[in-house]
């Protein structure tokens, strides 16, 4: 396989190589795409948890179980992210 890089890709490459972070260029693409794998796999983890959240959701609607929805919850929902946030 070949592999085309940018100039400022492989500026970055051979740099890592001469740091001593890695051996060869190679090990450097291999790091890369095992990042970029777990990087994939959380995103379809975390798509697959919201769909059954999603599901529960609609469930719980199809069941009767739900609330009116106004502006004072969306207040009080914002006030209470942004507490968690500056926690």
């Amino acid at each position: 396989m070949n592999i085309l890089l940018t100039p400022e890709m492989d500026c970055w490459v051979t740099d890592q190589v001469k740091s001593g972070a890695y051996k060869s260029s190679s090990e450097v693409i291999r790091d890369g795409l095992r990042a970029l794998q777990r990087m994939e796999e959380q995103r379809l983890a975390m798509l697959g948890d919201l769909r059954h959240e999603l599901l529960v959701g609609i469930k719980q609607l199809d069941a009767g179980k739900s609330a009116p929805f106004d502006a004072n919850m969306v207040q009080d929902l914002k006030k209470r992210g942004r507490g968690k946030l500056g926690a």
